[in-house]
């Protein structure tokens, strides 16, 4: 059965489940997102992907600085909703929002709750070293991702990057929403409340995690540097240049933590050792480390910083 829907949503990782509800049927009357932002060089102001994916599809577009207020309040209310859909939105949802839709407000969360609450579930799990991570449906609460669970998905991490499992959760997750809403509208739909025990929040990736310590062991440095990739992009210096490290394998080698153990970037750590396969210079495009060695010799015996 159709619904009358906002979706509310401001990232990529929200527009797949966006563009599933439209598929479905289901009556998106308006889209909620983040205002747009500065961007390039230039800093010209770009609407978010959720707003341009919107706007393919004809739908109005709301970029609100707070739901705060009374007078967004009312707007949303106005809008007469069964249900909203939360993803990645970047607004918390005062009461009045969440008690305005007649069915409530559903979000879809990239982790398996209650484990990484909060901003950075996808990326916290992979640096932790989870070995699974998943999307969950849960109805909305006041609190922080604490709401009954209605629908959820797993899959292994891996060696994924932050990259891979983010595009992977993205497509779980719009066809998990769709059938969550599915039983929603048919009055089917079971709810489960989270687990006690197990809380961890995800809290969002601070700008000097992303500098790599190589003191630290080849396993953590590779659950960071995959947790990072493309981005923020763990880093650190090569020659005195800040580049990134997108991808490596750990592998066996032993030295001083940050020696470059032969000519092909095997890099000593605090434990074992990681053999380097895909980095970023300033300025420049990402590439595989045999082609920025044809032009950018990092000898063995250099040190990384």
């Amino acid at each position: 059965m159709a619904m009358r829907l906002a979706f509310m949503g401001t990232p990529d990782f929200a527009v797949p489940t966006l563009t599933e509800l439209v598929g479905q049927g289901h009556e998106i009357v308006a889209v909620y997102s983040q205002p747009p932002r500065p961007k390039g060089r230039g800093l010209d102001t770009e609407p978010s992907p959720v707003a341009k994916a919107a706007a393919s599809f004809g739908i109005p577009v709301r970029t609100p600085l707070t739901l705060k207020d009374a007078e967004a309040q009312a707007e949303f209310a106005a809008l007469e909703l069964d249900a909203a859909i939360v993803v990645a939105y970047g607004l918390l949802l005062p009461k009045p929002i969440l008690d305005a839709p007649k069915l409530g407000c559903f979000n879809l969360h990239g982790s398996l709750l209650p484990r990484w609450r909060g901003a950075a579930p996808i990326q916290r799990a992979i640096m932790a070293g989870d070995s699974e991570t998943g999307v969950m449906v849960m109805r909305m609460e006041e609190g922080l991702d604490t709401g009954p669970v209605l629908m959820a998905e797993r899959t292994t991490i891996g060696r994924k990057t932050y990259r891979d499992l983010h595009d992977e959760l993205a497509r779980l997750g719009a066809d998990l929403m769709a059938r969550a809403m599915s039983a929603v509208s048919l009055g089917q739909a079971t709810e489960a409340p989270q687990p006690e025990e197990g809380v961890t929040y995800a809290k969002k990736i601070l700008k000097e995690e992303a500098r790599i310590d190589w003191a630290k062991s080849a396993r953590e440095l590779d659950c960071l540097i995959r947790g990072l990739s493309p981005f923020p992009g763990a880093w650190c210096e090569i020659k005195g240049e800040r580049v990134k490290i997108l991808f490596a394998d750990p592998a066996d080698g032993k030295g001083a933590p940050g020696d470059v153990l032969d000519d092909k970037l095997l890099i000593a750590c605090g434990d074992d050792a990681l053999r380097l396969r895909a980095l970023q210079r300033p300025g420049k495009s990402a590439m595989a480390a045999d082609d920025l060695l044809r032009g950018y010799a990092v000898p063995k015996g250099t040190r990384l910083e």
